[in-house]
């Protein structure tokens, strides 16, 4: 069962995006991750089987950052030859150097991140970045500059979109206000970000959820956690699609067929 024929608008960027997209931080860094089991980063081959996978179940939505260790490089070369074939997303203001995060929104890095993430995935343009947030959602919206150096990078065509992948309500909607799109946590146990949910429904803006299915941790909790996760995901006529991270042929068959049932109904 494809996706291919279900993908939808996200917002009123003229992208159309698969439901389910590939998050792909496990393909880059295995330190400070919050999963419930440990994990091997896949070599290239795997990498690169699994991405043919993902294409074939009509997937073509696919989120790195720099934040993900060495995620961008490696889908750079991955992908070669397939860029009209994928949607893709990046991150600007956290770095993750010596099993460390830090935070850098100022104009200037953010200029700089794009552009090295431009010439990490081999590509003239990314689809959509997204502010990756310490939490302080609204300080780093209205104070650093980050958004205005994104807004530059659309006008010059080096992205097409771009947005906040944040941690509070009143980030995400000042978020949309003056973006895109929003990132927002929304799953089983979290749904406190729904208010932004709301708004983009009422103002064609995009939606994607992180942590769906709480980083793995949802499949510990119910008889079918997925399709549950998915049914409140879906459920949403704000959500433009939900963002799973993973490494596992058989998950991502798994959460595709799912997907594809519970939107169909």
């Amino acid at each position: 069962m494809s996706l291919h024929d279900l993908r939808r608008p996200l917002g009123d960027t003229g992208l159309l995006v698969s439901p389910l997209g590939l998050g792909t931080v496990k393909l880059g860094r295995d330190q400070g991750v919050k999963y419930p089991n440990g994990f091997t980063i896949p070599d290239d081959a795997a990498a690169r089987a699994l991405l043919q996978q993902a294409r074939e179940l009509g997937i073509n939505l696919i989120d790195t950052a720099p934040a993900y260790g060495v995620s961008e490089q490696r889908l750079g070369p991955l992908l070669r030859g397939q860029r009209q074939d994928w949607v893709i997303v990046s991150k600007v203001g956290e770095e993750f150097e010596a099993g460390q995060s830090h935070f850098d929104f100022s104009p200037q890095h953010t200029r700089f991140s794009v552009e090295r993430s431009l010439q990490r995935l081999e590509t003239d343009f990314i689809d959509l970045v997204l502010v990756h947030s310490d939490g302080n959602d609204v300080a780093v919206l209205r104070d650093s500059g980050v958004y205005e150096a994104l807004a530059e990078l659309k006008r010059e065509g080096k992205i097409r979109a771009f947005g906040l992948s944040g941690k509070t309500v009143e980030g995400g909607l000042l978020a949309l206000e003056q973006g895109d799109c929003a990132m927002v946590t929304y799953n089983l146990a979290e749904q406190g970000e729904r208010a932004v949910l709301d708004h983009a429904a009422s103002h064609h803006k995009g939606i994607l959820i992180k942590k769906a299915l709480a980083s793995g941790h949802a499949v510990l909790a119910s008889t079918d956690p997925v399709r549950a996760s998915f049914e409140l995901v879906f459920g949403h006529p704000g959500v433009s699609a939900t963002i799973v991270g993973t490494i596992n042929p058989q998950h991502l068959a798994a959460n595709a067929a799912t997907a594809a049932a519970v939107i169909r109904g």
